[in-house]
């Protein structure tokens, strides 16, 4: 498994692209993260959103997953297309020899570690989304935003100088 410190300048890095400024979110808007963005003077930034890539739209009805399902808020089960766009950015990282990932928090996609538990009422779980799960697998470093703030660990190569 890879780690922060084998992380190597120049190398190419997936982030969710609402990250980047891309509106692709379920809401139509993105997140824009200056954090995530100055990563681009020191690699190649691929932005990907598996949702879109899955074939879904912008904007979208909000999903949660529940018992390994992506549902929508209106009940409809998306898996499907949330398993088809976590195909693409796999094939991606494959294509790119991207070792590293800068994913969206908390999103039924991307998130990593905390996920929202499908009852649409704001409850955060333990948890991977679709995509940072199929990821995880393949043996990348995923990264949220707040693992950017490098104040104690500046000497890292994706860290802000």
């Amino acid at each position: 498994m890879m780690t922060r410190a084998d992380l190597m300048p120049g190398e190419p890095v997936l982030v969710s692209a609402c990250l980047l400024g891309i509106y692709c979110r379920y809401d139509g808007r993105c997140e824009s993260d200056e954090r995530v963005m100055s990563l681009a003077e020191r690699h190649t930034l691929i932005p990907v959103c598996p949702e879109q890539l899955g074939g879904l739209p912008t904007p979208r009805e909000a999903v949660e997953l529940s018992r390994g399902r992506a549902l929508a808020r209106n009940g409809a089960d998306l898996t499907e297309a949330f398993r088809r766009g976590a195909a693409q950015v796999e094939a991606i990282a494959r294509l790119t020899g991207a070792r590293v990932a800068v994913l969206q928090p908390r999103s039924p996609s991307c998130g990593i570690g905390v996920v929202y538990d499908g009852s649409f009422s704001g409850t955060r779980i333990a948890g991977h989304g679709m995509l940072a799960e199929a990821l995880e697998k393949m043996g990348l470093l995923l990264l949220d935003p707040d693992d950017l703030d490098c104040s104690a660990d500046a000497h890292l190569p994706f860290c802000r100088r």
